[in-house]
């Protein structure tokens, strides 16, 4: 790659002292609560737009592009189950979170159940949004590595500790107060970062707007339905309906998205934002699977070999020298917000998470600060340590293992949450945890017997359901008589 590590740096460097003025300016008259919810005067549509970048991070930045080679546009199956997810966020979650005036929304689970179910649902949104954010920050550092660190000598562990330590600098005193606001501006240069590299892509093959649009309608990578096929993973159904209980569970079951949900003003704005950011979800989406079509047929048009790795493919063709400087400069930009917007609020989310739910720190402990500083370093050094572990694990396209990492630890949440809110049973709460472990192991004993059973079947992202209902299945063993 022909760019300069030290003009990497210096780009990331002007960055990241936009985001620390703006850490300073969201915590001059901090209180303590802001942290977890803001002042609750953020308008929603701010809230709405910031969280488009948070939701996107760097998986989809370069992972959405680099599969359309392979799974064409099937992806957009998946975030059609994405919008119908939101609505049900809008419409059944955020009611009950508001009425029960939650800051973590697993309290709702020692509410309904108990103890030990709330220490459960708790432990396991650490355990999905560490491993989910560890796996989105290491598309990051693997591309600073490539494009910095490697040049100058310098190890990859390195490499993660000095990521970490940007997001920590400007996340630790304003939390989520801070958060809204650095994420608008990051969704901002993400999605600016998209259309200008689309542009540069169709303008050096010699296409104008019209021509770019036949191009991705007529590429046979375009094709987005598929139902002649159960056992492909492509299948229509099996994407749509994992897409609608990824986002129950990936959202409305996360403290992460949910903590600036409820950082709105009151529930009716708080139904605004999740309804217009799902809607922006499908048109953003969209547009990253047309870039994949265009670096494609931009790489076949010019006899330029695809990399045995999908993810590789756009910041080939961005930093190469295949394209104009600016190409580069902007997608160094693109992928830091990208990065940044997702692995901030989750650090965020965390801290509150593990300060309020395991710790069990209440909001007048003369100690809340320093104690949540803590756990917020602790954080860090907990993302670092995963990103390095799943650095050396990974071996498929990140977007691939985000899910499939979600199929395991977020359907016990799903099953949880729907158990308590479809029926009114009670239950012997101190056996929850061996359900909620019991479950993932029997999803993945079945995911490895499936071919053999099912006569070829295959099981992809709808591994969530079915893990969701056994979850809900034990539960209803552990019901209490009478």
């Amino acid at each position: 790659m022909s760019f300069s590590p030290y003009l990497v740096l210096l780009i990331i460097g002007c960055y990241f002292l936009l985001l620390v003025l703006i850490s300073w300016f969201t915590t001059r008259n901090f209180r303590s609560d802001d942290f977890y919810l803001g002042t609750k005067k953020t308008p929603w549509y701010v809230i709405a737009f910031g969280m488009i970048g948070s939701s996107i991070s760097g998986v989809t930045f370069i992972s959405v592009p680099g599969m359309v080679g392979a799974s064409q546009f099937s992806y957009v199956q998946m975030v059609l189950g994405f919008v119908l997810g939101y609505i049900v966020v809008a419409q059944v979650l955020l009611p009950m979170y508001y009425g029960l005036g939650l800051t973590s929304i697993y309290t709702y689970l020692e509410k309904r159940f108990g103890r030990y179910s709330y220490k459960t649902g708790a432990s396991f949104f650490l355990i999905s949004r560490l491993l989910g954010s560890a796996i989105r920050l290491l598309v990051v550092a693997v591309v600073l590595q490539a494009l910095v660190f490697d040049k100058l000598e310098i190890p990859f562990w390195i490499n993660v500790i000095f990521t970490v330590l940007l997001i920590f600098t400007y996340t630790h005193k304003g939390g989520i107060k801070t958060i809204i606001w650095t994420d608008t501006l990051q969704t901002a240069a993400l999605l600016a970062t998209l259309v200008l590299c689309m542009y540069y892509l169709a303008s050096d093959m010699g296409l104008s707007l019209s021509g770019a649009v036949n191009l991705m309608s007529e590429s046979a990578l375009s094709k987005t339905f598929f139902f002649s096929e159960v056992n492909d993973k492509r299948y229509f159904f099996k994407q749509f309906f994992a897409g609608v209980f990824t986002t129950i569970t990936m959202t409305g079951l996360d403290q992460d998205l949910m903590q600036k949900n409820l950082s709105c003003k009151h529930l009716k704005d708080a139904k605004r934002n999740m309804q217009s950011y799902g809607l922006a979800f499908l048109p953003v989406n969209i547009l990253f699977l047309s870039l994949g079509v265009l670096l494609c047929t931009f790489m076949l048009q010019n006899g330029i070999a695809f990399p045995n790795d999908p993810d590789k493919i756009f910041p080939l063709i961005a930093t190469g020298g295949y394209l104009p400087p600016v190409v580069g400069v902007l997608f160094i930009i693109g992928i830091v917000a990208a990065a940044y917007s997702s692995a901030d609020s989750a650090l965020t989310a965390l801290t509150t998470s593990f300060t309020i739910d395991i710790l069990g720190v209440k909001s007048d402990d003369p100690q809340l600060r320093k104690k949540r500083r803590l756990v917020h370093l602790g954080m860090c050094v907990a993302f670092a340590v995963l990103i390095l572990g799943v650095n050396a694990a990974a071996n498929d396209s990140i977007i691939n293992v985000v899910y499939r990492v979600a199929g395991y630890t977020y359907g016990p949440l799903l099953g949880l949450f729907a158990f308590g809110m479809l029926t009114k049973m009670p239950i012997h709460d101190r056996w929850v945890p061996l359900v909620a472990i019991l479950s993932p192991a029997l999803c993945f004993a079945l995911s490895l017997l499936s071919p053999i059973l099912l006569s070829g079947y295959e099981f992809g992202f709808e591994l969530l359901i079915v893990n969701g209902a056994l979850t809900f299945l034990g539960l209803l063993l552990l019901r209490k008589k009478g």
